[in-house]
């Protein structure tokens, strides 16, 4: 499902309007009925204040105000703003709900009463700003948001929560913490982006008339990844066929104290179907893995005081060109100036593709222009702390404020593949599209999380040998076996090994519910 900007949605807006031909008041009507409808699916109260702004938002809530009342409930309405002050659509709303018998007070009065007021009437509906919001919320606003979220009522905000940037899901000052949210033809970017993502409670998509065409337009680069997307992508397995035939992985990793990251990654590759796994090793840690190991191989390299060497490189770019699909490199490396010299060879004469993580990410510090010199494709899995190490930021806040953009122009600049990982996950393509990942939870924050998700990345790239399909697929995956494990021991106790053993239970899950 495409998800949209401001900008973007009131383009679909002008067009259904303007060129399609559906005039803007029956459009706000459809709106209105629609939010009343979900309403009266969702609560039987019977009681409810609706709180109106100024502009088209307002209207949409006189509409539910006027539907809500006529199904008989008790309704409360207030108005931020002097309804001389009202135009257009909401004027003629406005005038419509007086003409309907529909009581419109002040907003002072919700202010100064809210107490009592939501002791009698359980729900209240946000409808004071729409998704056009670009500044600070302060003074009189201010007073009314922090009345809602003061008062014990449930909350449904029409479009987003007032106050939720729609663009970048940040507070403008304060917000309203809605229950549920209600928009119209596609998500927005602020729903899905946290903060805002707390804040809009339990999302409701309801199409009100706008065209299929412009709501799945490629012109929209950003999607949210769904269930029938992730089905379509999975691997099949084919009756005839080996191990041969699933690909083969080579991850380079582990160092002294590290030995752990390479393992879970080999380990969640192989749950992720590869046909077969090489585990590239420092020498003098071979006696580790060879009693760790059970479906994995190992290969062993020149070691340096308990890493890889310089000299391993070669090593690494024979058996990555004559042997494997794919490397996954980085996992527990380790960091020196061998590491750093190791990264840069590969990159510059693998003839493969290659996912970058952990060690090997603050290894291209100072040398990023590098990554425009590989010969194949490119994965990059950072954290926000390795992504503002790679880029040399002092904070990670402009990444974490606007992830969407900020991974979108990076993956477009460096022609690369980059899984930003947080809250929430997104992928960026070298030609700009962005897909958002639902799944995950609180307690995959947690050690060897991430090295978990490269290792399902490198095994299913040997399968299906499209980077886009394995990064979707694998961040849609990890977070779903997150979340199967923290049903089952937890969000404090879950831990990357109980991510791997949950994974053919994501998969399972997936491929049965059809």
């Amino acid at each position: 499902m495409k998800v949209v900007t401001s900008l973007e949605m009131k383009e679909i807006d002008s067009i259904t309007i303007n060129k399609i031909g559906i005039p803007s008041y029956v459009l706000m009507e459809r709106a209105g009925l629609i939010v009343s409808s979900k309403i009266l699916e969702l609560f039987n109260f019977k009681k409810a204040i609706v709180i109106v702004g100024s502009g088209n938002n307002g209207g949409d809530g006189l509409v539910v105000a006027r539907n809500l009342k006529n199904e008989g409930w008790d309704i409360k309405t207030f108005i931020t703003t002097d309804p001389k002050k009202l135009k257009d659509d909401a004027l003629m709303q406005y005038k419509i709900a007086l003409n309907f018998g529909l009581q419109i007070d002040n907003i002072e009065k919700f202010i100064n009463y809210h107490q009592d007021l939501t002791k009698e009437y359980p729900l209240i509906i946000d409808a004071i700003f729409g998704t056009g919001l670009s500044k600070n919320i302060t003074g009189l606003y201010e007073k009314v948001i922090n009345a809602i979220n003061n008062s014990n009522a449930q909350v449904v905000s029409i479009d987003i929560p007032s106050g939720i940037s729609s663009d970048t899901g940040q507070i403008m000052g304060i917000a309203v913490k809605a229950n549920h949210t209600i928009t119209f033809g596609l998500p927005k970017r602020g729903h899905l982006l946290y903060p805002g993502f707390i804040n809009t409670g339990n999302l409701h998509i309801e199409n009100i008339g706008f065209p299929e065409s412009l709501l799945k337009s490629d012109n929209i680069k950003v999607d949210l990844i769904e269930r029938n997307l992730i089905r379509s992508i999975i691997p099949k397995r084919e009756k005839y066929s080996h191990k041969g035939t699933y690909g083969h992985v080579l991850i380079v990793g582990g160092s002294q104290g590290k030995t752990g990251a390479c393992l879970m990654s080999s380990k969640a590759c192989i749950k992720a179907g590869a046909g077969l796994v090489t585990i590239g090793i420092a020498e003098s840690l071979k006696h580790v893995y060879e009693s760790r190991v059970t479906e994995e191989m190992t290969y062993i390299l020149p070691d340096k005081k308990g890493t890889i060497s310089y000299n391993a490189a070669d090593k690494i770019l024979n058996f990555l060109n004559e042997n494997a699909d794919i490397l996954a490199i980085g996992p527990g490396l380790g960091l020196n100036s061998d590491i750093v010299k190791i990264i840069s060879e590969i990159i510059k004469n693998s003839n493969k593709p290659m996912i970058i993580d952990a060690d090997g990410l603050n290894a291209l510090k100072g040398n990023i222009d590098i990554l425009l010199k590989r010969k194949n494709e490119i994965i990059l899995t950072p954290h926000p702390g390795e992504m503002m190490r790679l880029v040399n930021l002092e904070s990670k806040d402009s990444i974490e404020n606007n992830r969407i953009e900020f991974a979108q122009k990076f993956s477009t600049k460096y022609k690369v593949y980059l899984v930003l990982k947080g809250v929430p996950t997104v992928i960026s393509t070298p030609d700009g599209y962005v897909y958002i990942n639902p799944t995950g939870n609180p307690g995959m924050a947690t050690a060897g999380s991430g090295d978990v998700l490269t290792g399902i990345i490198a095994g299913l790239y040997a399968q299906n040998k499209s980077a886009l399909n394995s990064c979707i697929l694998a961040t849609y995956i990890h977070g779903l076996a997150g979340d199967i494990a923290a049903k089952e021991y937890g969000e404090i106790s879950l831990t990357a090994t109980d991510i791997i053993n949950k994974i053919s239970d994501a998969f399972n899950l997936i491929i049965n519910d059809a």
